[in-house]
Parts: structure tokens; sequence; C-alpha cells
């Protein structure tokens, strides 16, 4: 996973410059998924391809989740308010997942597509220009894919690296688009034209099963073993030396922010100021390790005495780390 990377990323490039770029690029990934599908529209008209069309009906994907995307993106960056305490940054899996829901509805589409041909009878006319269309529009969204990734990665946006890999999967698709034209203009096999189109199909559908699976783990607050070995380290390290004990760490991640909750465990007779000072340098260390936005939570709570004060108030006994 890389959930971890991401956060390090966003906790050095959340600002008013990054979310800048970020609605820049996304409003270039509409405009050339724009063009690119009105490309392969007129090859696929003037060929009759079902590779190509195949590659035009992932671009009409690609418009739909591109516009979701930039809506995301917007609903992202707003600040915490009193129906949403935790701020909206969560809605980064909720446009993967819709992205990746639309790139499965396209893939079962080319795959009926392409049998339906098939089953109808071949025709295929001016197969070398509709493989130059094509050919142009890989190349274009090889650069542009290539570019949204880098950004996303750079400012900590799930939505940008996801909208990025969406158009690499519409580059790689286009390439397999080409080369199966290449394949009936060199052997005149019509056949190859369908079955590229099913592999096309079978590619997209496990680019968006990916896609699917990040999203539902995102909502679904799924933990990531590198970000709590490394929560873990800091907090063993800092309470070992303080001679305390912690449990009940919980963590969970909306993309670009990391929230954790732990309680610390204080012998007796320490004063609630000592206390509080030192949970507030045990919460600073974890800030300067994760490197990340984070938002953490210590109780304090005293150690001697603890499972039957639990016990008492009705709260079951837990094991102290």
């Amino acid at each position: 996973m890389q959930t971890l990377d991401r956060l390090l990323q966003a906790g050095h490039n959340h600002t008013a410059e990054g979310m800048a770029q970020q609605r820049l690029a996304m409003r270039l990934s509409l405009a050339v998924g724009v063009l690119m599908l009105a490309g392969k529209t007129y090859a696929y008209t003037i060929t009759g391809s079902a590779a190509i069309l195949s590659d035009a009906a992932e671009s009409v994907v690609h418009v739909f989740a591109v516009a979701f995307a930039t809506w995301s993106l917007w609903i992202a960056v707003r600040p915490a308010d009193d129906s949403h305490p935790y701020g909206h940054d969560k809605v980064a899996f909720f446009s993967a997942g819709v992205e990746g829901a639309l790139i499965i509805v396209a893939a079962f589409y080319i795959i009926y597509a392409a049998i339906e041909k098939w089953m109808a009878g071949l025709v295929l006319e001016n197969l070398s220009t509709g493989t130059w269309y094509v050919a142009a529009a890989s190349l274009i969204n090889v650069a542009l894919g290539g570019y949204l990734v880098w950004l996303g990665r750079r400012t900590g946006s799930i939505i940008l690296v996801a909208n990025g890999h969406h158009v690499l999967t519409d580059a790689w698709t286009s390439f397999g688009v080409v080369g199966g034209l290449l394949l009936t203009l060199a052997t005149g096999w019509l056949p190859f034209d369908p079955l590229v189109a099913i592999a096309v199909a079978c590619n997209i559908l496990w680019a968006g099963g990916r896609l699917m699976r990040q999203a539902v783990g995102g909502l679904m607050d799924e933990g990531d073993p590198q970000v709590e070995a490394l929560v873990r380290r800091i907090l063993d390290e800092e309470t070992a030396a303080r001679h305390l004990a912690y449990h009940e760490l919980r963590y969970r991640t909306t993309g670009t922010t990391l929230f954790v909750e732990v309680h610390l465990l204080f012998p007796s007779g320490v004063s609630l100021a000592d206390a509080h000072h030192d949970a507030s340098e045990i919460e600073a260390a974890v800030h300067r390790a994760v490197g990340a936005r984070l938002s953490i939570i210590t109780h304090l709570e005293p150690r001697e005495g603890h499972d039957a004060a639990h016990g008492r108030a009705g709260i079951p006994e837990i094991d102290i780390c």
C-alpha cells in the first residue's frame, strides 16, 4: 500500500500553490479527454473497427470520470465544518470508486460490442488512417498520465493519482488497439480486430477493479501496516524513555490527513500538568516522525488500578501494551 508515501507528500505540499496546480491539472485532463474522444470517435466512424470502438468507449468513461473527479477535488479542499468535523478529504476515495465502476461498465460494453460486431460480420475500412489517429492519442495520453501521477504524488492528491492511472490505462489500451490494427493490416485477418477489443476490455476491467478495491479500503478505514509500524515505533521509544505504557492505538486516513488516537498510562502520583507535558512531547515526536498532516489525540490514564477503574465504569478490561 502507498498510504504512508501519499501522507508524507501531502504533509509537505498541501498548500494554496499545490491546490492551484491540482485544479489546473484536472482542467487540462478534461480538455485533453474531450479532444481524445473526438479523435477516436472520428476514427471509429471512418473504420467501423471494434477495437477503435473499445478505445472510444474508454474515453467516454474517462471524460465523465474526470468531470466527477474535478468536482471531488473542489469538495475535498473545503475546510471542516459542523456537518463534517473531520473535513471533506474522503471524497477522494469516493471519486476513485466511481471512476473504477465506470471503467468496469465500459469493459463489459466493449466485450458485448466486439462479439456483436464479430457475429454480424466484420467490415473494416480506412484502417491506416484510423491507426494513425489512435497512435497519436496514445502518445498524448502517456505524457498526460505520467504528469498527473507525478503531480498527484507530489501534492498528495489521491484524486490526481487515480485520474493519472486512468489516463495511462487509456494509453495502454490505445497501444493495444494500434497493435491489433497493425496485425489486421499486415495479415488481412479481420478477427484480429474484435479479439484485440476483448483483450483491451479484460485489461481495463482489471484496472477498474483495482481502483474499486483502493476506494473501498479507504472508505472502510483499512489499516496500513507501514503506517502502524511507524507510529508504534515512535510510541515505543517515547513511552519507554519516560517509563510509561500505552494501549488502544487507533488510526485512520482520509487520503491526505492521518488521524491517531492512543491512551497513555502514567504511574500514580504524577500531576496532571506533568502528564500533559509528557503527552504533548510524545505527540510532537509522532508529528516529527510522520511528517504528514496529522491529528493526534492522547487520552491520559493511571496505570495502577486501571482495569478496576474501567470495570467500575462498565468498560471492558483491555490488555496493556
